[in-house]
């Protein structure tokens, strides 16, 4: 076994080509709808950026749910109402449904939008949120940017959401493991931490595919962050100090109590903020069973306020039924 114990030029080089790598995912091309997507979806807004990752990312499909977030120097610089933006304040990020038609037939995302300052803070090794740097630790694109000093900003949130994943993986991971092993281990205690309702294999699809880049990062992000590890073949294992390893898994059982809080917090403001929710689980409704669920004014703005009329409405229509 070898054994890396980094110093001041290791952990500079290991640094550069993190940034080299994360950056080159940034740019790499997306498919034309999803350019066209964004082009409209922006319109006269002038956002810093618009970042696009999940399923869709991994394996493109129109008929899908694409999803994005939206960067912004200030929250007015997206066109919300005041309690929206007062909430996004409060507990970022909002999140919008859009349907855009494009080349004749309809893209639809979710949306979410995050400060500057905001996506910072939640990419920072202080947070005590788990739900940003989660998602960016993953392959993303970059598919709308002001300028070259903005692509920097975003660039730079991105590189700390990697390291915040890559120092948690040390710590909640087995003792030596191979990389797949330790992101796993990683993604599995951030699906428990949001509620998230997947499957047992969700961990896996993220992997999937994909294994040779969190191969190269794992290693480069203990390096970067002067984290020895020892290193047999694929085999890794970080040198954590038992009080270090204490101390972090404690840490996490704080963030994993606080993401379940966070996220019903987040569903309950959402009964106010989910700009066009109805119509994102009317979509779901219709995609997966066929029936189309009419929507009134407050029931678009309102979904889950209006949630028993809704079920209501779904049960008229024969939906329970057909799964009884």
């Amino acid at each position: 076994m070898t054994m890396s114990q980094p110093g001041p030029t290791d952990r500079v080089a290991a640094a550069g080509r993190i940034a080299h790598l994360l950056a080159d995912e940034l740019v790499q091309p997306v498919a034309p709808f999803v350019t066209a997507f964004v082009t409209r979806l922006v319109g006269r807004a002038r956002p810093l950026g618009v970042i696009f990752y999940g399923s869709v990312l991994r394996a493109p499909d129109p008929d899908g749910i694409l999803d994005f977030y939206v960067i912004v120097e200030h929250l007015e610089d997206w066109a919300s109402g005041h309690l929206a933006r007062e909430a996004n304040r409060i507990l970022p990020p909002n999140v919008e449904y859009h349907e855009i038609p494009v080349e004749g037939r309809i893209i639809h995302a979710k949306v979410a939008i995050l400060s500057m300052a905001q996506f910072r803070r939640m990419t920072g090794r202080a947070t005590l949120d788990t739900t940003v740097w989660a998602r960016f630790c993953q392959p993303v694109r970059l598919v709308w940017v002001r300028g070259p000093e903005a692509a920097d900003a975003i660039l730079a949130c991105i590189i700390r959401a990697v390291a915040q994943a890559g120092r948690w993986a040390a710590a909640l991971g087995p003792e030596s493991g191979t990389a797949d092993d330790f992101w796993l281990a990683l993604f599995a205690h951030t699906y428990g931490a949001e509620l998230r309702v997947e499957n047992g294999r969700r961990p896996r699809t993220l992997l999937d595919g994909r294994e040779q880049r969190y191969r190269d990062l794992l290693p480069d992000i203990w390096l970067a962050d002067g984290l020895p590890f020892g290193r047999n073949g694929a085999v890794l294992s970080p040198r954590l100090t038992p009080r270090l390893r204490h101390t972090m898994r404690e840490g996490w059982w704080l963030r994993g109590r606080l993401g379940r809080v966070l996220n019903v917090s987040r569903l309950v403001k959402g009964a106010f903020t989910f700009e066009g929710g109805a119509r994102y689980i009317a979509w779901k409704i219709q995609r997966h069973s066929g029936i189309e669920l009419p929507l009134g004014p407050f029931s678009e703005r309102h979904p889950l306020i209006c949630l028993p009329y809704l079920l209501w409405k779904l049960r008229q229509a024969g939906f329970f039924r057909r799964r009884g």
